[in-house]
């Protein structure tokens, strides 16, 4: 992990807060998914942390379904000093890239960064910055290679030869943790998703870098993932907890 970023250097936060988490159903029927908690304190506490920890000091919550409780939490706790938390009404049902579009009167003045509210990893946010404004490109975006959830069978032809449990994809996804420059609020509208068309277009006109991230990641999509991020906050081996 490398050190924190100075203040004065550091961009705005977006975390998108907004969506239903209807695979989280368990959940999220009274509860926004950012609330779901880890260890005793919302996944999106976790989220804002990683960030704190590493220097950030301001950042937007994106909120849309059941906001009005993301804003009492976030009145209700005692931020770190210096800490700015600000939660926007995005709209019910809009969309990622919708959402990022909705406060962009806040973010045309630089980079801003962007993440999802129930995404942790142990990324090194200033390396990822650093990375960005050094490519001069539009928007960069953190790639990981997730844990597949299922056992590989290896193949001899039609003659099974063994079983690797769980191993790691070969395939680079969307990890969030991106990071931007105002104009790709230009590719923005109340209806864009931010992974389709606009990701997409960036990647066409030579505009989207990638920053691998080689370390722990993972995301709270279902019940099954928040039982295990539990036990890893539980055991004391939280990858992602980056502050002491």
């Amino acid at each position: 992990m490398g050190g924190k970023i100075s203040r004065a250097a550091t961009p705005p936060v977006v975390i998108l807060c907004g969506g239903r988490g209807t695979r989280l159903r368990e959940k999220t029927e009274t509860l926004p998914k950012p609330l779901v908690e880890i260890g005793g304190r919302p996944i999106v506490w976790h989220v804002l942390g990683i960030y704190a920890a590493q220097g950030f000091d301001r950042f937007l919550l994106a909120t849309g379904y059941l906001g009005e409780r993301i804003e009492e939490f976030v009145a209700d706790e005692r931020w770190p000093d210096g800490v700015a938390v600000e939660c926007v009404d995005t709209g019910l049902d809009t969309p990622t890239g919708g959402r990022i579009a909705a406060l962009g009167d806040r973010l045309a003045g630089g980079t801003f960064c962007a993440t999802y509210a129930d995404w942790v990893a142990d990324v090194d946010l200033a390396a990822l910055l650093d990375g960005h404004r050094e490519s001069g490109a539009a928007a960069t975006v953190t790639v990981v290679r997730p844990d597949l959830q299922w056992g590989v069978a290896e193949l001899d032809g039609e003659r099974v030869t063994g079983f690797v449990e769980k191993p790691r994809s070969e395939h680079w996804i969307n990890g969030g943790f991106f990071c931007m420059q105002p104009a790709v609020l230009e590719r923005l509208d109340e209806g864009s998703v931010l992974e389709r068309e606009p990701l997409e277009s960036l990647a066409a006109d030579g505009q989207l870098r990638a920053y691998r991230h080689e370390g722990f990641w993972d995301c709270m999509d279902t019940y099954k993932d928040a039982v295990l991020l539990n036990d890893l906050w539980q055991s004391g081996r939280a990858p992602w907890r980056t502050w002491a």
